[in-house]
């Protein structure tokens, strides 16, 4: 796309450009020559799911709209369609839209499941119980993963027992769905990433990993050291995303330098952009973390 386009939709003076059946040129394919391939992270447009930004966008659309951002992968969040996990026909509807589209389903962010480290094992046994569903929903889908916290309370070392006793008999109940069980840096001792390094160590079973998410460190942890850290273990990557400056790159994140830490870890899968900034509009700001995604690209 030319940048007049960009910063157009940046200026949300073409809010709605690819709401109305125009297709963009695809991304992220995962040609032999591209060092990474793009996915979308349906956060990006909680806004509009949640009908507080206009046009409104109904879950079972996701798949469709992602498609006319010329994105041919997904990740879905739980809670837009929370109540959905086992009914099949509603799956099998999310399913076909996909397929109809050409896009590949990569992941289900859970939460609201219940903490997978809670002190109490009974709670902690039903928040891995929780979860069953969300593995099995992943599984009709077409997903390699659902991404789940590991929330927990205590001290340190407790803490980081006890989710690993609750990510490894959900990994262990996932495995026989061939399903991984991923962790985001999603808040509390998740954002320190020696932390959850140590966890997935604790773990140590290969369906278990990581999603490293390019926010969510708080500012006293150097986030392109912490992304280093938990890349060995990372199954998706996500390009989180706030603002971009006149030239088109992210004001809190040096894309370039970040996606150099993801690329040397050896890591050529999916990069799933979840925009979660206010002054752009939710297309724009889609449109210009693909954009820089894609600057990225050409200059590998």
């Amino acid at each position: 796309m030319k940048r007049r386009t960009f910063l157009a939709l940046g200026a949300g003076a073409a809010g709605g450009l690819c709401m109305h059946g125009c297709r963009l040129p695809q991304s992220g394919r995962g040609g032999s020559g591209e060092p990474f391939k793009i996915s979308l992270a349906q956060w990006s447009l909680h806004r509009r799911l949640r009908g507080e930004q206009e046009p409104k966008l109904d879950n079972l659309d996701f798949a469709k709209t992602a498609s006319e951002f010329g994105i041919d992968a997904v990740e879905y969040v739980n809670q837009f369609f929370k109540d959905k996990a086992k009914d099949t026909e509603y799956l099998a509807e999310m399913k076909k839209r996909a397929a109809d589209y050409g896009v590949k389903s990569l992941l289900i962010m859970c939460d609201g499941e219940g903490n997978l480290g809670d002190p109490d094992s009974a709670k902690r046994a039903a928040a891995v119980e929780n979860h069953y569903k969300w593995v099995a929903a992943a599984k009709y889908l077409g997903c390699h993963s659902i991404r789940v916290n590991a929330s927990s309370a205590g001290s340190y070392e407790e803490q980081q027992k006890l989710a690993a006793d609750g990510l490894r008999s959900l990994s262990k109940f996932a495995a026989g769905y061939k399903i991984n069980v991923l962790v985001e840096n999603h808040g509390g001792l998740s954002s320190d990433p020696k932390w959850l390094v140590g966890v997935m160590e604790k773990v140590g079973l290969s369906n278990c990993g990581t999603l490293p998410d390019f926010g969510n460190f708080p500012d006293e942890i150097d986030r392109y050291e912490a992304v280093k850290t938990l890349m060995p273990y990372a199954r998706a990557v996500s390009a989180k995303s706030y603002d971009f400056d006149d030239k088109g790159n992210e004001t809190k994140i040096d894309y370039h330098k970040m996606m150099a830490v993801v690329l040397d870890a050896g890591y050529h899968g999916y990069v799933g952009i979840e925009y979660e900034g206010s002054r752009l509009n939710e297309v724009g700001g889609i449109l210009a973390t693909r954009r820089l995604l894609d600057e990225i690209i050409k200059k590998r």
